[in-house]
């Protein structure tokens, strides 16, 4: 189960702009197939969340699920550290952005792949240790890369690095489990900072995983 958790807050890093970076929220419907025989396809979308509502603000974002588990994360770009909050602990654990924890193996690049929202979308895909990665971007849809740099959990900028732009869809696979997720709206607005400060005397410790 240990194992499971680490999984777990490395696939939510990785579920989350006309001009300039794009600010706003991006709305996703997730599906889960289970690799795990104890666990069943819906049981992890339960515990996941169906539904993911993404924020982000220049280098900072917020990702808030509907999962039996999983409540929110928040990458605070400042202090480089990514919150995970689950619904089995009042604490918020989090990890150091800049270690990895996986290896990217191989990465390709394919143009004009798919089309989602009116979006037409070209493709990344990361051959990781951990298994494969895939990721749908429209260029319209942008980010400061520079801005997460030192992001490396996840994997998150050697999909950045590729391709400057959000994920409209992603399809990521591990050994628990594979995961799909694709935008069903997309919400270009200004957002309030304070939306990506922790919440006023919640209690915070460093990842076991």
């Amino acid at each position: 189960m240990k194992k499971a958790i680490a999984i777990i807050f490395t696939v939510l890093t990785t579920m989350t702009v006309f001009g300039q970076s794009f600010e706003g929220k991006m709305f996703y419907a997730n599906t889960y197939k289970s690799k795990n025989p104890k666990m069943t396809d819906q049981q992890w979308t339960s515990m996941m969340g169906s539904t993911q509502e993404y924020l982000i603000k220049g280098g900072d974002y917020k990702s808030i699920a509907n999962g039996t588990l999983v409540q929110w994360q928040l990458y605070i770009n400042k202090d480089n550290k990514l919150y995970n909050k689950m619904s089995n602990s009042e604490t918020a654990f989090w990890n150091d952005a800049s270690v990895q924890g996986d290896e990217v193996l191989k990465v390709e690049v394919n143009k004009g792949v798919t089309e989602i929202l009116g979006y037409k979308c070209d493709e990344v895909i990361l051959t990781c240790k951990s298994g494969v990665q895939k990721y749908y971007f429209n260029s319209k849809l942008s980010v400061d890369t520079k801005l997460f740099t030192n992001h490396k959990f996840g994997n998150w900028f050697d999909y950045l690095s590729k391709a400057n732009s959000l994920p409209l869809k992603s399809v990521i696979e591990t050994a628990q489990f594979t995961m799909e997720s694709v935008a069903t709206e997309v919400k270009a607005m200004k957002l309030d900072a304070k939306t990506f400060e922790l919440p006023v005397g919640i209690k915070t410790e460093k990842s076991p995983y």
